[in-house]
């Protein structure tokens, strides 16, 4: 997916990750970028349109479907992660309510679009979703989900032509890793990594140095094995989420 002259929307746009991906969108020559945020945008690019868009909020992203109208790359960055010890429960429902049910109906919402353009759908993920931290379980747990979201939607797509790609993110230097004192990725050169990922067509793109140590154990391991072997078990004429 070579995004020049394409149209791409991007949720939790406003800062961090989002904002880079829809400046690094613009600088690779996307025809329109929706920026999904809760407030304003920063920019004079004429091409970037912002979109009032809350992803635990059904009537908002209604809405911003019939804003966009057309769509060629939905990018599901919007996140959050909490700190918790999974005494509390509602530490996980709202992490769940962000970071996989948020993707969840935007992907869902937008599919129609997606089928129509022959597009492709990018799920940030997190290297937590294979591990977690135990400082942030319940983002963790919301992770590991969405990555089995993505991994279904990849198998029942495939003979749709939508493509579903899942972002392994490593520390990135953003907000909600303030306070790590670990080695950070900056969010300009993550958001470089998807796009090449995008390019190269990467069902699992590890953009920053953290995923890609793990990138080839992860492509020729059990886990991605086993994924490919149920995939063969989904008709092509599957329907997916309606």
């Amino acid at each position: 997916m070579n995004i020049a002259q394409k149209t791409v929307l991007i949720t939790g746009a406003n800062r961090g990750i989002g904002r880079a991906l829809v400046n690094e969108a613009l600088r690779r020559g996307a025809k329109r970028v929706y920026a999904g945020t809760r407030g304003p945008l920063d920019t004079a690019d004429q091409r970037a349109i912002p979109v009032k868009l809350d992803v635990t909020d059904a009537s908002q992203i209604e809405e911003a479907v019939s804003q966009v109208g057309s769509l060629d790359v939905l990018i599901n960055n919007s996140g959050i992660a909490l700190y918790d010890d999974l005494s509390d429960p509602r530490a996980i429902e709202q992490s769940l309510a962000v970071n996989f049910f948020g993707t969840y109906n935007m992907t869902r919402t937008f599919l129609p679009l997606l089928k129509r353009s022959k597009g492709a759908v990018v799920n940030n993920l997190s290297l937590m979703a294979l591990a977690p931290l135990p400082l942030t379980p319940s983002y963790a747990i919301s992770k590991a989900a969405a990555l089995s979201m993505t991994q279904s939607l990849r198998a029942l797509l495939a003979g749709q032509g939508v493509a579903v790609h899942g972002v392994f993110l490593g520390p990135v230097d953003t907000d909600m890793t303030r306070g790590f004192e670990i080695p950070k990725a900056s969010p300009e050169t993550v958001a470089q990594g998807i796009f090449d990922g995008l390019l190269n067509k990467e069902e699992d793109i590890f953009p920053d140095p953290a995923s890609q140590s793990i990138a080839d154990r992860w492509r020729n391991g059990v886990a991605k094995a086993f994924e490919k072997q149920y995939a063969g078990f989904v008709p092509q004429t599957a329907v997916a989420v309606e």
